[in-house]
């Protein structure tokens, strides 16, 4: 039930954005950037990580290419938060962000809005496939739609 439960709340948030897209189900689990790609048959910079992170007192949502890591140090500069503040969330603070669990995040969906950056590196891809709302759903998009979808602001986000 969480399963579709989470599904359900990325569908609607597409739908209400205008944006309705099929969200492709897998039988085994995609929790990562290289087994969604493998199963899609993408390459792994394809693939959008729905990653949180805090930030001072608040959360904040990173949307990065699987091909790399993200420097949190890029991520305080941008959101002007002391570097030592910025930290990758534990799961708990994710399902309470985002009402999804790790390895299932979408970028939508959410209980409320998240503030978040999205990867300038997803530009290199026609198609961008991100998490949708558990770790047996993706859904295609582009790093241009997930900017309009989340409000965010293209960054980039990868460490040197």
């Amino acid at each position: 039930m969480e399963t579709q439960t989470g599904r359900d709340a990325v569908r609607r948030a597409l739908e209400a954005a205008g944006a309705p897209r099929e969200i492709r189900g897998f039988d085994t689990p995609v929790p990562s950037a290289a087994a969604a790609a493998e199963q899609l048959g993408c390459p792994v910079g394809a693939i959008a990580n729905s990653l949180v992170f805090t930030a001072g007192e608040g959360v904040v949502l990173v949307l990065a290419s699987g091909a790399h890591r993200v420097d949190p140090r890029r991520v305080a500069d941008h959101l002007g938060v002391a570097r030592r503040r910025v930290k990758r969330a534990d799961p708990e603070t994710v399902l309470r962000a985002t009402g999804q669990r790790v390895g299932g995040v979408a970028p939508v969906g959410h209980p409320a809005p998240l503030a978040c950056v999205v990867d300038v590196a997803l530009t290199a891809y026609d198609t961008v496939w991100a998490g949708a709302g558990d770790e047996h759903a993706m859904f295609p998009t582009t790093a241009d739609e997930l900017v309009a979808l989340t409000g965010g602001t293209l960054l980039e986000v990868a460490d040197d």
